[in-house]
């Protein structure tokens, strides 16, 4: 047999689905939610009902609701106002300052940052915190960016010097925006490091400065020269 007398074999017909399974299975979704939807209607108007014939119900729940609202508003005025007072009365003396733990110091002087008006001060320390140890904005918009640096020994220990100073001048300004860039201690700083520090306006706090600020209520600013003046008003202001 040729190849032209052999007989082709009919295409294979494809299989569709046929459009009742989904038509049905569409109406049974719709079902589904129709009956759903009925019977939440109806939970509810069955519970409002229920609340209605039990007025009483509803008073109670109302008054436990405004006890716990109440006293939940209580709590919070409450711890307010003493954080308030406890940050206006924060005192420090240098015998404390050089008992803490260097992490600790830095959660002292973002303390005193707070007792000062400066609400956002946070501590920001630790590996890889590119000089800056405490950030603050005070109440005239002023950026504050601090170096913190603790001595266990007081003045018997280690002298901040200029490469200390060289770190926040290279960070402080570029990097975290600060107006006010500034290098405190609880022990000595060099000659070098002080001439450095007024070349590149840069602020230093030493032990004497230190004690002054922890243990009075002059705010930071009121004991620094040449700071900065004041940025335009902000919601600090």
């Amino acid at each position: 047999m040729s190849p032209r007398t052999r007989k082709r074999r009919p295409p294979a017909r494809r299989r569709t689905r046929r459009p009742g399974r989904q038509r049905k299975r569409a109406n049974d979704r719709l079902t589904g939610l129709i009956v759903t939807g009925v019977l939440a209607i109806a939970l509810a108007v069955a519970v409002v009902n229920w609340l209605l014939a039990h007025w009483w119900v509803l008073i109670i729940i109302g008054a436990l609701a405004a006890l716990v609202g109440g006293g939940w508003l209580y709590q919070k005025r409450r711890q307010a106002r003493w954080e308030a007072v406890r940050a206006q009365g924060l005192r420090y003396g240098l015998s404390q300052l050089d008992a803490l733990h260097h992490a600790r110091f830095e959660d002292a002087v973002r303390d005193l940052m707070r007792r000062d008006g400066c609400p956002d001060a946070v501590r920001v320390g630790g590996g890889g915190d590119l000089g800056a140890d405490v950030k603050a904005t005070d109440p005239y918009g002023r950026r504050w960016v601090i170096q913190c640096k603790h001595r266990r020994n007081g003045t018997a220990g280690s002298a901040v010097g200029t490469p200390d100073l060289q770190v926040l001048n290279g960070t402080a300004r570029q990097v975290h925006g600060a107006d006010i860039a500034v290098i405190v201690t609880n022990g000595r700083v060099t000659a070098p490091a002080l001439a450095f520090a007024k070349q590149q306006r840069l602020h230093v706090v030493d032990r004497h400065t230190l004690a002054v600020w922890a243990s009075g209520s002059r705010p930071l600013w009121e004991l620094l020269r040449a700071v900065p003046p004041p940025r335009k008003p902000t919601a600090l202001s």
